[in-house]
């Protein structure tokens, strides 16, 4: 099988960072990009390192045989739109999250998807980061035992000295404090609790900070969640937190506990619960694109293409789940009142 074309489209932060990972990425190459500004080829090429046709036109793009897949790094208002049309032109997609700003449009992505048989990788990336891999091998291992409960929590300052932040405080670009970030902390616990929710109740508000008064939407929300398998879990989503980057991770089980990179087993022999042990792993610590794991979840994306099948762990209908349980949390919190997964449809 021949290299994959990558054709990017939006041209800022993230696609920077989506083609310095491309470099590193076997069997894929970046080899267009589009933009609503117009763009010099050389000065593309000076500034990336690699030879790039220029676009300012989507459809252009879409009509260009070579590419292979599309890779939309564009604001979020654009995703669904931007997304449909790849899909109807027969690319394969990367979208970064979020898929949507709402039900109807990240649902109509997913129909599109479906309808074009072409597979679909969602940036939800941090479960290929160290830390997210290592916990799971953990659970995967049975140390834990059973799981009952677990709170994956995001705590991020997106204030003025942040790049997404001019357009990050409208509410019909960032959307909510859940699908502009802390919908990773929410999938994170979603890929640990193997179950799908059932039902959730959402709390929001924002800080009196000054930083964050421009912010068209709450910033600080609070979700429990209860699962189909009587599981039940939190996530706090806090994009205007003013300390380190850091995301929390609190899982009980029947064998065991784990927090952040600590945790204590009473299947390994000679542990005391006592005195926790320690996981040697790269922690999620911070919130730059550059240091995102985009090159383990790339390479698995274009692999899966090589084998004609979805992607592990981010494909299309994993994420959409997540997606799902962040609408009807933001509905919650709305409404004041729990929603099931079930009432989106209705």
């Amino acid at each position: 099988m021949s290299d994959l074309n990558i054709g990017i489209v939006g041209l800022g932060w993230v696609a920077g960072a989506h083609i310095e990972t491309f470099k590193n990425v076997e069997g894929a190459n970046v080899t267009a990009v589009c933009s609503r500004r117009s763009l010099n080829e050389a000065d593309l090429e000076k500034e990336y390192g690699i030879p790039l046709k220029a676009y300012q036109d989507f459809d252009e793009m879409l009509k260009d045989p070579s590419l292979d897949v599309i890779d939309i790094c564009t604001p979020h208002p654009y995703h669904p739109e931007q997304a449909i049309a790849a899909a109807k032109a027969g690319k394969h997609l990367i979208i970064e999250k979020p898929i949507a700003l709402n039900y109807a449009d990240a649902k109509a992505v997913g129909d599109a998807i479906r309808e074009a048989g072409v597979l679909a990788c969602v940036c939800f990336e941090v479960r290929f980061s160290g830390q997210g891999m290592a916990i799971r091998s953990m659970l995967d291992e049975g140390l834990l035992g059973d799981l009952h409960y677990g709170e994956v929590d995001y705590y991020h300052g997106i204030g003025p000295w942040y790049n997404q932040y001019e357009w990050n405080i409208k509410k019909e670009m960032g959307g909510s404090s859940l699908l502009t970030a802390g919908c990773h902390a929410l999938d994170l616990l979603l890929w640990y609790m193997d179950s799908e929710v059932e039902e959730v109740t959402s709390y929001s508000n924002k800080s009196g900070s000054q930083y964050f008064k421009p912010y068209e939407y709450d910033t600080t929300s609070i979700t429990i969640l209860k699962f189909k398998n009587g599981k039940i879990g939190k996530v706090a989503s806090v994009v205007d937190a003013l300390q380190p980057y850091y995301v929390h991770i609190h899982l009980l089980g029947s064998e065991g506990s784990l927090l952040d990179d600590q945790f204590y087993s009473s299947r390994l022999k000679g542990t005391t619960k006592d005195r926790w042990s320690r996981i040697a792993a790269p922690m999620i610590d911070s919130g730059d694109v550059d240091d995102h794991p985009y090159q383990p979840q790339f390479q698995a994306f274009v692999e899966s293409i090589g084998k004609g099948e979805p992607m592990p762990l981010t494909d299309f209908e994993t994420a959409f789940k997540t997606h799902e349980a962040v609408y009807a949390a933001d509905l919650s919190a709305k409404t004041g009142k729990p929603i099931k997964i079930a009432q989106l449809d209705e």
